[in-house]
C-alpha cells in the first residue's frame, strides 16, 4: 500500500496554516473536476435514512477520495493524514457538502475509530488499522447499545473472556449502523466478571467475518435497514486488539463518542441548510406562506440554523450541540408533514417508496434517540455543565 505522501494531491505540501481561502478553493476545483462523469449520479444520495443508496459506488468514490489525499485530513502526517488545521477541516467539510457530494461511507473508522487510535492506540494498533482506514479499504462500525443498555452505555452485559492470546466475545449489539457492510468492529464488553457500571469494561477490535458472528438488519420506518443487531456467540479477537488497558473501556470509549461530534457536523448543518432552503421552495409554491404559524415556524427553523452553526464554531458542549441540532431536525420533518398537508400520507409508489420529505420525518424521529438519546444528554448538561446535583444510581 502507498503512503499518504504519495498520493497527497500536488501543492498541499507545506502549506501555510493560515491559507484556509486557498484551501477551501482547492477542495472546490478538485470536486468540481472530479465529482462527475462516472460519480455524477452519486450526488446528494446517501445519508441517515438513505444509507442504502448506491453504496457500492460510494464507495468506489470514498476510495477515490483517498487515492487523491482528501481523506483523514487532520490526521497527523506521519499516521496518513495531512495534518490540517481546524478551519482546513470545517472548509472540506463545508465545500464537500455545498458541492452535493455523496454522503461518505468511511465515517465510523475515519472520524471516530481512527482519532481514538491515535490519542490511545499502541504504535502497533496505529500501524496495523490506521492505514486500511485511510485508504478505505477497511470499514468499521460501533458495538456500543445494546438491549437495556442503550443510552444507558454503563448497563453493557456483553463479556470477553480472556483465553491464552485471544479475547472471546459473547454478548448482542444493536442499532449498529453498517453492520453489514463492515470488516471490523469496535466493542465495548465487560471484562471483570462481578463489576458493575463503570467499571471492568475494555475497548475491543473484534473482526465481523468469522464464525460466531450473526448480523441481523432491522426494518425500519423508512423501510429501510441501515441499522443491525449483531449477534457474538463466541466471537474472537487477538488479546492486543484492546485499547487502553483491560477494565479501561470506559475512558476510551468517552473520548470516542468526543470524536464522534467534531468539525463534520458543521458539513452536516449545511445539509441541514439545503433541507431548509429546500422547504421554503416548496412552502412558496404550495402557497403555504400566507399561513402566518408557517411562516413563524419557518422563521423559528431559520434562526435555529444560524444559531447552531454560531455555536458550533463556538465550540459549544458536545451534549448542548446533539440535543439542539437533532430535536431542529425532528421539528423540520414535523414541519414538511405539515405543509405538505394530506399528500404527505401517501406513498409515492409501490410498494412503499416515500419520497424525501416522508423519509426526513421518519427518519428524524431516530435523531434524538441514537448517539445519545435526549434524556440522557439532559442529565449529562445538569449535572457536568451546570453542576446540578446527581441522579441516584441503582
Amino acid at each position: 500500500m502507498s503512503s499518504a505522501t504519495d498520493s497527497a494531491p500536488a501543492g498541499t505540501a507545506g502549506r501555510p496554516a493560515n491559507s484556509v481561502p486557498e484551501f477551501r478553493a482547492e477542495i472546490r476545483e478538485w470536486l468540481k473536476a472530479h465529482l462527475g462523469g462516472e460519480y455524477a449520479r452519486l450526488k446528494g444520495l446517501g445519508g441517515p435514512g438513505r444509507e442504502h443508496e448506491a453504496f457500492t459506488e460510494r464507495l468506489a468514490w470514498e476510495r477515490h477520495l483517498a487515492a487523491h489525499g482528501w481523506t483523514c485530513l487532520g490526521w497527523p502526517k506521519e499516521y496518513g493524514g495531512r495534518g490540517a488545521s481546524l478551519e482546513e477541516q470545517i472548509a472540506f467539510h463545508e465545500e464537500y457538502a455545498l458541492a452535493g457530494a455523496p454522503a461518505r461511507v468511511n465515517h465510523i473508522g475515519e472520524q471516530l475509530l481512527g482519532p481514538t487510535l491515535l490519542a490511545h492506540g499502541t504504535e502497533e494498533q496505529k500501524a496495523r488499522f490506521l492505514p486500511p482506514i485511510r485508504a478505505v479499504e477497511e470499514l468499521w462500525c460501533q458495538g456500543y447499545s445494546e438491549p437495556g443498555a442503550g443510552s444507558d452505555l454503563a448497563a453493557v452485559r456483553t463479556r470477553a473472556t480472556r483465553e491464552g492470546d485471544a479475547w472471546v466475545v459473547t454478548g448482542q449489539k444493536i442499532w449498529t449502523s453498517l453492520a453489514r457492510e463492515s470488516r471490523w468492529c469496535f466493542l465495548l464488553a465487560r471484562t471483570e466478571p462481578g463489576s458493575r457500571r463503570h467499571a471492568g469494561l475494555s475497548y475491543l477490535l473484534v473482526p465481523m467475518d468469522q464464525p460466531g458472528v450473526e448480523v441481523r438488519p432491522i426494518v425500519q420506518l423508512t423501510g429501510t435497514s441501515e441499522f443491525n443487531e449483531v449477534f457474538f456467540d463466541g466471537a474472537r479477537t487477538d488479546a492486543d486488539h484492546v485499547v487502553g488497558a483491560p477494565g479501561d473501556g470506559w475512558r476510551i470509549a468517552m473520548a470516542t463518542l468526543g470524536f464522534e461530534r467534531g468539525v463534520s457536523t458543521l458539513g452536516q448543518q449545511v445539509g441541514f441548510r439545503r433541507e431548509f432552503e429546500g422547504l421554503l421552495a416548496l412552502a412558496r409554491r404550495a402557497g403555504a406562506l400566507d399561513d402566518p404559524l408557517i411562516r413563524d415556524r419557518l422563521a423559528r427553523s431559520w434562526t435555529g440554523l444560524e444559531a447552531m452553526r454560531a455555536s458550533a464554531l463556538r465550540g459549544t458542549d458536545p451534549s448542548v450541540a446533539k440535543l439542539y441540532w437533532s430535536h431542529w431536525h425532528r421539528d423540520l420533518g414535523e414541519l414538511a408533514m405539515d405543509i405538505r398537508g394530506a399528500a404527505a400520507t401517501l406513498a409515492a409508489g409501490e410498494p412503499y417508496e416515500l419520497d424525501a420529505w416522508q423519509r426526513l420525518f421518519l427518519f428524524s424521529r431516530a435523531d434524538t434517540i441514537y448517539a445519545g438519546s435526549s434524556e440522557i444528554q439532559r442529565t449529562l448538561v445538569a449535572e457536568r455543565v451546570l453542576g446540578l446535583p446527581k441522579e441516584p444510581r441503582p
